[in-house]
């Protein structure tokens, strides 16, 4: 008889764990290597890793774009040298709009800024009392290495693969500058790294003041493919 009990008692445990387990993969998809990226659910381990594949796969990329309600259209193709260039050029209508004319960035960017503005917007109504008109921006394609090298790899700039953030201007119209705020005012100062560490979790990396100085002004986002393994860079 306690044999048997025993039995039962490891068997509704087990069905307990099964149960548990698989309620916290139905609310932690994107923590799961192996589910499809949705660019309407919070990000997870490793929605910065799926992101950075999408660049092989234009069309996917555009069609998760359009799956999470986000209006966008190619942009020409860019190829002037083997390292530099682009195919898949998307510009992204974006509730913070950067500019009216847009901005051209590869797919994998596209789709991590359409779910870092819901973020960025989230924070700056939680720190700083409004919401967020647009960001400010230093472009993202540029033809060039890391650094302004003269030799050395080339930038994920180089095949529009990143974005440089100067700052935000909010619906109050004030401007928050990642070069002037980052050690200012302790709210302003919070929405910045708020907003980097954001960015850290849907983007491959992420630099800021905290990294170097080269950086003093910017934060530096990019959608470097790493493969599967999801490992990131957020300073």
């Amino acid at each position: 008889m306690r044999g048997a009990i025993r039995i039962f008692l490891a068997f509704t445990v087990l069905a307990v764990l099964i149960i548990e387990g698989a309620a916290w993969m139905q609310r932690h998809r994107q923590d799961l290597p192996w589910a499809e990226l949705d660019l309407t659910e919070p990000p997870g381990r490793f929605t910065a890793a799926k992101i950075a594949g999408l660049g092989d796969d234009a069309p996917r990329c555009r069609a998760l774009l359009a799956a999470a309600g986000n209006e966008m259209r190619a942009a020409p193709s860019r190829r002037p040298s083997e390292n530099c260039g682009y195919e898949d050029g998307t510009l992204l209508s974006l509730t913070m709009a950067p500019s009216p004319g847009g901005l051209v960035t590869s797919c994998p960017v596209a789709a991590a800024l359409s779910v870092w503005e819901r973020q960025v917007e989230a924070d700056a109504q939680r720190l700083l009392g409004t919401g967020v008109r647009r960001f400010l921006h230093a472009g993202s394609y540029s033809c060039r290495r890391l650094y302004n090298r003269a030799d050395g790899p080339f930038s994920e700039h180089a095949t529009a693969d990143a974005v440089d953030i100067l700052g935000f201007e909010l619906n109050d119209g004030r401007r928050i500058s990642v070069l002037r705020d980052w050690d200012g005012r302790p709210e302003d100062a919070a929405f910045l790294r708020a907003a980097r560490d954001g960015a850290c979790r849907v983007f491959s990396t992420v630099l800021s003041p905290d990294h170097n100085a080269a950086h003093r002004d910017h934060l530096h986002l990019d959608t470097a493919d790493r493969g599967p393994s999801g490992w990131r860079a957020c300073r």
